[in-house]
């Protein structure tokens, strides 16, 4: 009797464990934020905006950037109603290292364009070769920006949100998030996550990537 009420506390404890982290992943996308008739727009200039991004593990840390696409924002009365931006998956630079010493083959890896073993390790850009942020709602207090969206990788689609400063001055407006992370296991990246692999030991990566976000855009 006594085994068996232990038995079905351990199965009870387990299927607690499995729901909460399913609800933890299957955080739902919301509804992206649209523009009124009136709003003018400003088209993101791709050669200035960027993404700076930071990886890190035990025995250190790499950094590097991303470029856009593709970007708009719809603007009415200094305040953003909509933007949708496409990110160049392609374009992953890793910015700490030079060439010759490990740069290639770290950006190989990231994009997956190296050995076909790892071409799924991270982002797998031959497969997913673009990625995608919109803007659901962005909310303004004190002279700072809440910016919430629904960021789009490898396919899959997850909510992020992350403070940010809005500019204007004359036909340019300027985005520049604080730094903040997301969790990418969450888009299915899941290489050396001690999250999703038992018995890494210290050979493990990091869950979290830390971003900034840097746009400029010009008015239409």
């Amino acid at each position: 009797m006594k085994k068996s009420i232990l038995s079905l506390f351990v199965l009870a404890t387990i299927s607690m464990n499995v729901a909460c982290k399913g609800e933890k992943e299957n955080v739902e996308a919301g509804e992206v934020a649209t523009a009124t008739a009136e709003s003018t727009t400003y088209v993101v200039d791709t050669k200035i905006s960027v993404i700076e991004w930071i990886g890190s593990k035990p025995a250190g840390k790499h950094n590097g950037t991303i470029n856009l696409k593709s970007g708009e924002v719809a603007v009415m009365n200094d305040s953003i109603q909509s933007g949708k931006f496409v990110i160049d998956m392609n374009s992953i630079v890793v910015t700490d290292l030079k060439a010759g010493d490990g740069k290639e083959d770290l950006e190989a890896h990231l994009k997956g364009t190296g050995d076909k073993e790892g071409e799924d390790h991270f982002f797998n850009v031959g497969k997913f070769p673009e990625g995608m942020f919109e803007i659901t709602s962005i909310t303004s207090e004190n002279g700072k920006a809440t910016v919430n969206g629904n960021l789009t990788l490898k396919g899959v689609t997850k909510p992020v949100t992350f403070p940010a400063t809005v500019a204007y001055e004359g036909n340019n407006m300027t985005l520049t998030s604080d730094s903040f992370q997301i969790n990418r296991t969450q888009w299915n990246v899941n290489y050396a996550s001690k999250s999703i692999f038992d018995d890494l030991k210290d050979k493990f990566v990091n869950d979290e990537i830390e971003l900034v976000v840097k746009l400029k855009a010009t008015k239409q």
